[in-house]
């Protein structure tokens, strides 16, 4: 039996850590606080080169790492990067792919849509931000002994623990980029990563740059993003 399902030589099932108890103002505080705070976040395309304890980046990385997967395969991988010569390598390779996207692969639907943001090929933040995360998701699990695991629901799985990575960091105080340059191939070469393995993401984390501004952008209203039924 995986020892990625179960502890090894431990009860296969233990007893749930009792929540704690709210009455119904304060749960309904608590989830109106948390909307509060999580509202405040922005996508950042500005950032200080200020740096940041690898101890918060680590403490996220464990808040990522409790998000459900898939018959708990846990199947993602995250590098972090911070040596300037290796975001430098990045950099490079990721205006390379968004330059032919902006020029021959990118239909004018998406880039009028892209417009309003402001973004285009040139991607300083890659070397400024104090750390890259590359997030990879794993179609299999090799094991210490060689055995290797298919995985499940892998693009789900990765997706709610980069949810869960989003939150810890902005939690921080800290500001997040999600950045997607396709096709994102030449990451597993730059970090040494398995073929088995796909980048989703490449998350840019550190602090907004002084005077900083974001595109005065709104989000869907309760009733707009969900139904009661």
């Amino acid at each position: 039996m995986s020892q990625l399902k179960y502890n090894q030589g431990q009860p296969a099932h233990i007893p749930l850590a009792p929540p704690p108890h709210y009455g119904e103002a304060e749960r309904l505080a608590r989830a109106q606080a948390f909307y509060e705070h999580l509202r405040q976040r922005r996508t950042v395309r500005d950032f200080s080169s200020q740096p940041v304890p690898r101890e918060v980046i680590e403490a996220c990385l464990l808040a990522a790492g409790t998000a459900p997967s898939g018959a708990n395969h846990q199947p993602w991988h995250f590098v972090v990067v911070s040596d300037p010569a290796k975001k430098r390598q990045i950099r490079e390779g990721a205006e390379a792919e968004e330059r032919e996207f902006y020029t021959q692969r990118a239909p004018q639907e998406w880039k009028d849509a892209l417009a309003p943001l402001g973004t285009d090929a040139n991607k300083p933040f890659l070397e400024t931000a104090p750390y890259l995360i590359a997030i990879f998701g794993q179609k299999k699990t090799v094991l210490p002994d060689g055995q290797e695991l298919k995985n499940y629901y892998v693009p789900e799985s990765v997706s709610i623990a980069t949810g869960f990575l989003i939150a810890a960091l902005h939690h921080a105080g800290l500001a997040t980029l999600t950045h997607t340059p396709s096709p994102m191939n030449f990451l597993n070469e730059l970090l040494d990563r398995p073929a088995h393995e796909k980048p989703y993401i490449l998350l840019v984390v550190g602090h907004p740059a002084p005077g900083c501004q974001v595109p005065n952008i709104s989000k869907k209203t309760l009733e707009e993003l969900a139904s009661f039924v």
